[in-house]
């Protein structure tokens, strides 16, 4: 029978997961991930989440695929406000955006150059790199997580990411 592993044996190190500083931008953020590609045990993924640190290379957030995409939301397309949905009652209809597609397109681009800590979201947990694979399970199920920073003595050293996770269930069921 196999046994359970440590996180530290199947976290991504930091050196191969894309992480940037606080003050580069949402365009900045995109091109770090569509320029990063994982390959763990042969098997290539993009990654959904990026870290986020800061000048002293303390982990402040992270910020996931869809964190950007709501930070590029022009304001003139954002919800509005709980008072003008009062008056009007109305809410914003997605087909419009073909309308003014220039627009939108300008409108994104502006929002692009926002700085990432603007969209990034703070850090619920980590979890040491000696800990069993049963805690990143509790940690990530418990916390709707995805990616868990992994640390030791208090210094991030890597990742662990519910794929990786459920591929170690997999090994120890099937």
């Amino acid at each position: 029978m196999p046994e359970i592993k440590r996180v530290e044996e199947i976290m991504i190190p930091l050196n191969k997961y894309p992480h940037i500083p606080y003050w580069f931008t949402l365009r900045q953020t995109i091109a770090e991930m569509e320029k990063s590609e994982l390959d763990i045990n042969g098997r290539k993924s993009l990654p959904r989440v990026v870290l986020v640190f800061d000048e002293k290379y303390r982990l402040m957030g992270t910020v996931r695929r869809r964190d950007i995409m709501r930070g590029l939301e022009p304001e003139f397309l954002s919800s509005p406000s709980q008072q003008q949905s009062k008056w009007f009652n109305i809410q914003v209809d997605p087909n419009l955006m073909e309308l003014s597609f220039d627009k939108v397109v300008i409108g994104i681009r502006e929002r692009a150059e926002r700085p990432v800590s603007e969209v990034m979201l703070p850090i619920v947990r980590t979890i040491d790199a000696g800990d069993h694979l049963m805690k990143v399970i509790y940690e990530m199920v418990s916390n709707d997580l995805s990616l868990v920073p992994v640390t030791r003595e208090g210094r991030v050293i890597g990742v662990i990411r519910s794929v990786d996770v459920f591929h170690e269930i997999a090994t120890l069921i099937l």
